[in-house]
Protein backbone atom coordinates (compact mmCIF):
# COMPACT_ATOMS: atom_id res chain seq x y z
CA UNK A 1 0.00 0.00 0.00
CA UNK A 2 3.15 2.65 0.99
CA UNK A 3 5.36 2.52 -1.70
CA UNK A 4 8.85 0.88 -0.06
CA UNK A 5 10.78 3.21 -2.43
CA UNK A 6 9.43 6.31 -0.45
CA UNK A 7 10.50 8.05 3.18
CA UNK A 8 7.67 9.10 4.91
CA UNK A 9 7.10 11.98 8.13
CA UNK A 10 4.91 11.62 10.94
CA UNK A 11 2.93 14.56 9.48
CA UNK A 12 2.23 12.34 6.51
CA UNK A 13 3.98 14.28 3.86
CA UNK A 14 6.34 11.66 1.60
CA UNK A 15 9.83 11.80 -0.31
CA UNK A 16 11.22 10.10 -3.30
CA UNK A 17 15.28 10.67 -3.07
CA UNK A 18 16.60 10.86 -6.63
CA UNK A 19 20.05 11.85 -7.31
CA UNK A 20 20.25 15.05 -6.13
CA UNK A 21 17.21 16.12 -5.96
CA UNK A 22 13.79 14.92 -4.34
CA UNK A 23 9.75 14.57 -4.85
CA UNK A 24 7.21 15.75 -2.11
CA UNK A 25 3.84 14.62 -1.51
CA UNK A 26 1.15 13.51 0.99
CA UNK A 27 0.67 10.17 1.78
CA UNK A 28 -2.46 8.23 0.89
CA UNK A 29 -3.48 8.21 4.41
CA UNK A 30 -3.48 11.89 4.29
CA UNK A 31 -5.40 12.67 1.61
CA UNK A 32 -8.42 10.02 2.66
CA UNK A 33 -8.08 12.26 5.84
CA UNK A 34 -8.80 15.72 3.76
CA UNK A 35 -11.07 14.35 1.72
CA UNK A 36 -11.98 15.62 -1.80
CA UNK A 37 -8.65 18.07 -2.18
CA UNK A 38 -9.94 21.37 -4.44
CA UNK A 39 -6.69 23.14 -3.17
CA UNK A 40 -3.01 23.20 -2.86
CA UNK A 41 -0.89 26.37 -2.45
CA UNK A 42 2.42 25.80 -3.25
CA UNK A 43 5.94 27.69 -2.72
CA UNK A 44 8.01 29.39 -5.28
CA UNK A 45 10.61 27.66 -7.09
CA UNK A 46 14.58 29.32 -5.42
CA UNK A 47 12.80 29.12 -1.83
CA UNK A 48 14.91 27.60 0.88
CA UNK A 49 13.26 25.36 3.24
CA UNK A 50 14.10 24.25 6.65
CA UNK A 51 13.17 21.06 7.99
CA UNK A 52 9.70 21.01 8.88
CA UNK A 53 8.65 23.95 7.63
CA UNK A 54 5.58 25.10 6.13
CA UNK A 55 5.92 25.16 2.20
CA UNK A 56 2.29 25.20 1.47
CA UNK A 57 -0.60 24.45 2.63
CA UNK A 58 -3.48 21.45 0.76
CA UNK A 59 -7.83 22.84 0.88
CA UNK A 60 -10.07 20.07 1.10
CA UNK A 61 -13.47 19.89 1.40
CA UNK A 62 -13.05 19.52 5.01
CA UNK A 63 -10.35 21.08 6.23
CA UNK A 64 -6.95 23.54 4.94
CA UNK A 65 -4.10 21.95 6.09
CA UNK A 66 -0.40 22.68 6.19
CA UNK A 67 2.68 21.27 4.31
CA UNK A 68 5.91 20.40 6.25
CA UNK A 69 9.40 19.75 3.89
CA UNK A 70 10.63 16.62 5.16
CA UNK A 71 14.32 17.83 4.98
CA UNK A 72 15.98 20.92 4.07
CA UNK A 73 17.06 22.81 0.74
CA UNK A 74 16.17 24.75 -2.21
CA UNK A 75 12.83 24.09 -4.22
CA UNK A 76 13.64 23.30 -7.67
CA UNK A 77 10.69 22.46 -9.49
CA UNK A 78 6.49 23.16 -8.10
CA UNK A 79 3.99 20.90 -9.67
CA UNK A 80 1.99 23.27 -11.73
CA UNK A 81 -0.75 20.69 -12.79
CA UNK A 82 -1.95 20.45 -9.21
CA UNK A 83 -3.11 24.08 -9.94
CA UNK A 84 -5.48 23.22 -12.01
CA UNK A 85 -6.25 19.61 -11.11
CA UNK A 86 -5.76 19.26 -7.12
CA UNK A 87 -7.60 16.30 -7.45
CA UNK A 88 -4.94 14.23 -8.37
CA UNK A 89 -3.74 14.55 -4.82
CA UNK A 90 -6.49 12.29 -4.29
CA UNK A 91 -6.73 9.85 -7.22
CA UNK A 92 -2.79 9.05 -7.28
CA UNK A 93 -1.20 10.76 -3.65
CA UNK A 94 2.49 8.72 -4.46
CA UNK A 95 2.90 9.74 -7.64
CA UNK A 96 1.73 13.43 -7.66
CA UNK A 97 4.48 15.53 -6.45
CA UNK A 98 3.96 18.52 -5.32
CA UNK A 99 7.82 20.00 -5.37
CA UNK A 100 11.22 19.01 -5.96
CA UNK A 101 13.83 20.16 -4.00
CA UNK A 102 17.56 20.29 -3.50
CA UNK A 103 18.14 18.50 -0.21
CA UNK A 104 21.14 20.89 1.82
CA UNK A 105 22.04 17.87 4.10
CA UNK A 106 21.15 14.32 2.61
CA UNK A 107 21.92 12.65 6.08
CA UNK A 108 18.02 14.29 7.14
CA UNK A 109 16.56 12.11 5.66
CA UNK A 110 18.46 9.11 7.65
CA UNK A 111 15.45 9.74 10.46
CA UNK A 112 12.30 9.63 8.34
CA UNK A 113 10.36 6.48 8.55
CA UNK A 114 10.24 3.79 6.10
CA UNK A 115 7.17 2.36 4.53
CA UNK A 116 6.26 -0.49 7.44
CA UNK A 117 7.52 2.38 9.98
CA UNK A 118 5.00 4.22 8.69
CA UNK A 119 2.31 1.32 8.18
CA UNK A 120 2.54 1.32 11.79
CA UNK A 121 2.14 4.78 12.81
CA UNK A 122 -1.50 5.36 10.57
CA UNK A 123 -2.49 1.72 11.49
Amino acid sequence: MYPSDLKYTKDHEWIRIDGAEAAVGITDFAQRQLGDVVFVELPEVGRTLKEGEVFGTIESVKAVSELFSPVSGEVVAVNGELGSHPDKVNSAPHESWMIRIRPSDPAEAGHLLDAAAYMELVK
